[in-house]
């Protein structure tokens, strides 16, 4: 079923079709809106959320309408996961309709008990974000954590998984912004060497608030974005759901709701079609969240890729087409950074163990 939906999509993309007879491969559903920190690039410096969690007929049924075609869900969005006291319970339920899951967290919660939990789960990649080599830049991206208790708790995460055998994925990644610029180096040297971690990641940061001249010109629209076709969507706590996670981000209006209309016709709302008209136009300017976006538009080889391989290969081999693309052993045409943002686009780097 899930092969048949990407083929699907394959052929939507392909055809440029604005009306797609198939639903994403993978989504970000942000479960919970609450969180303990305070970072000067994340959006809720100016997007005020409430401090609640995603009610439980809304997250139901986004599993249940997309448990046949989905592959993986994102459990992240504005909040902390493990602030949304069902965070366990939402990966289970996933699992139970065949999703596999993939969660961020910022650390601060990550005692023995909760990490022993973790492993527990059938969780399959989870991203330590760990913006810093060093006390002062780290603690400054990361307002209200502190640099010493995050960097153990991460420790004895990866080294409690390395000792049991766990199979989840364990990637630590920094977003390499101006005051961690010099700290690469370090970052890398130190995560490479903790037992269980699988990835060190350093990428560019892909938000507009510390770059807001950022975004696509009309000459970047060769390819078609592939969220529009692919996924994912961005879901709210509140069910909202827009075309991805920078629609939001950038004041966009959602596409519709969870909670009040089926995911088919939110996939292919009016707004869905016009969006998907205009990106196959080459006129992808003409919409304000796309022209102001900084997010890297792949060749259609890429999302071609992406949509013939399941959700779990693409996620192994992404990591090596980024590595391929940064050290130049592949064309960069294959990833196209927005040209305003194209020093951002120098940022990003893949360290494999």
């Amino acid at each position: 079923m899930r092969a048949w939906n990407r083929a699907k999509l394959l052929w939507g993309y392909l055809r440029h079709k604005a009306v797609v007879n198939a639903l994403p491969v993978e989504y970000i559903v942000e479960t919970t809106a609450k969180c303990n920190l305070y970072c000067p690039m994340c959006p809720r410096e100016t997007h005020k959320q409430p401090k609640e969690d995603m009610p439980d007929e809304i997250f139901n049924r986004l599993v249940e309408e997309s448990g046949q075609s989905a592959e993986h869900v994102m459990l992240i969005g504005l909040g902390e996961p493990f602030m949304d006291r069902k965070i366990f319970d939402r990966i289970e339920y996933c699992d139970r309709h065949n999703i596999s899951t993939l969660l961020s967290t910022n650390g601060t919660f990550f005692d023995e008990k909760t990490c022993a939990r973790v492993l527990d789960t059938p969780l399959e990649h989870i991203t330590l974000s760990f913006d810093g080599a060093t006390k002062e830049s780290y603690e400054y991206y990361r307002k209200g954590a502190n640099f010493e208790k995050v960097r153990d708790n991460f420790i004895r995460f990866a080294r409690m998984k390395h000792e049991r055998g766990a199979k989840v994925q364990v990637v630590v990644q920094m977003v390499r912004m101006e005051r961690n610029a010099g700290e690469v180096d370090d970052f890398i040297r130190f995560w490479s060497a903790i037992p269980g971690v699988d990835q060190v990641r350093v990428k560019a940061d892909e938000t507009n608030l510390l770059q807001p001249e950022a975004g696509h010109t009309s000459q970047d629209w060769k390819h078609p974005c592939h969220y529009l076709w692919r996924g994912p969507m961005y879901v709210k706590h509140s069910g909202d759901v827009y075309p991805c996670c920078q629609s939001y981000m950038l004041d966009g209006r959602p596409v519709g709701n969870i909670g009040a209309q089926p995911l088919a016709e939110i996939w292919n709302s009016d707004e869905m079609q016009r969006m998907r008209r205009l990106h196959v136009a080459k006129r992808a300017d003409e919409i304000d969240i796309c022209s102001r976006c900084c997010t890297t538009i792949p060749h259609p080889l890429l999302v071609a890729g992406s949509l013939i391989l399941h959700g779990r290969t693409v996620r192994k081999f992404l990591p090596w087409v980024e590595r391929l693309v940064y050290f130049s052993k592949l064309p960069r045409a294959l990833l196209t950074p927005p040209k305003k943002a194209a020093a951002a686009s120098e940022l990003v780097q893949i360290d494999r163990k």
